[in-house]
């Protein structure tokens, strides 16, 4: 039986050895096709001390290529900004009967949109949403006066992520069915932004560790002096 390319690069595959970027996607990229569409996903260990506020890490960025991801988007808002959500291209739209809505209806949505003035009433789903990591939050861009630049950045492809508390983020930045040339763009757009986020109270080496992998696939360890 002939050899696939992927059992054939994974010969040379070393679990400890720190990849070069391009290295590490020709495996990625060399991996058999599932029948459903895989993620390509990063997880970055930072210099950080979570325990401390100011070295909170979170945020969110509309990657350069989309991600071809249907996402679902909830937007709690209601006069003008209601007609912004709806020319963006918003799947749920209303205030009070939309937090009436899931107050009692099982969430069918991805992301959770708001204004500031609205934050108030959303908080009343706090213990619904919170859990699931949908509750609107202005570091995230999904709390914001400009509500069709949002959703229309969610509805494209926009990565958030947030440090847990081991001091790492975990995200989804490309899906296998991109090019390498635009997973590498992706990449490099996601590292950047959390560089742009180092807390100025974190000192010595900020970005540690970085792994790549697929939703079904092993974790590729990433050279960091690359970035």
């Amino acid at each position: 039986m002939k050899e696939s390319k992927f059992k054939k690069s994974l010969k040379s595959f070393d679990v400890e050895k720190s990849y070069k970027t391009d290295e590490a996607l020709d495996f990625i990229i060399a991996q058999p096709k599932r029948n459903f569409k895989e993620s390509i996903d990063i997880s970055v260990r930072l210099g950080i001390d979570p325990k401390k506020s100011d070295q909170n890490v979170r945020g969110s960025i509309t990657l350069p290529n989309t991600l071809g991801k249907k996402v679902v988007v909830a937007a709690f808002v209601d006069g003008d900004k209601a007609d912004e959500a709806k020319k963006a291209g918003a799947d749920f739209i209303g205030a009070d009967d939309l937090i009436e809505k899931y107050s009692k209806d099982p969430i069918d949505f991805d992301v959770a949109i708001t204004t500031p003035s609205q934050m108030k009433s959303v908080s009343k789903l706090a213990k619904t949403l919170g859990p699931k990591g949908l509750m609107p939050n202005p570091k995230s861009g999904t709390v914001t006066e400009n509500i069709e630049k949002a959703v229309k950045d969610v509805k494209h492809g926009q990565a958030r992520f947030k440090a847990d508390q081991e001091g790492v983020i975990h995200g989804t930045f490309a899906s296998v069915e991109m090019d390498k040339k635009q997973i590498s763009e992706n990449l490099d757009a996601f590292i950047d932004e959390l560089k742009r986020l180092k807390p100025a109270s974190s000192k010595g080496i900020y970005i540690k560790d970085i792994y790549l992998s697929t939703t079904m696939g092993p974790g590729y360890r990433i050279d960091v002096s690359q970035f």
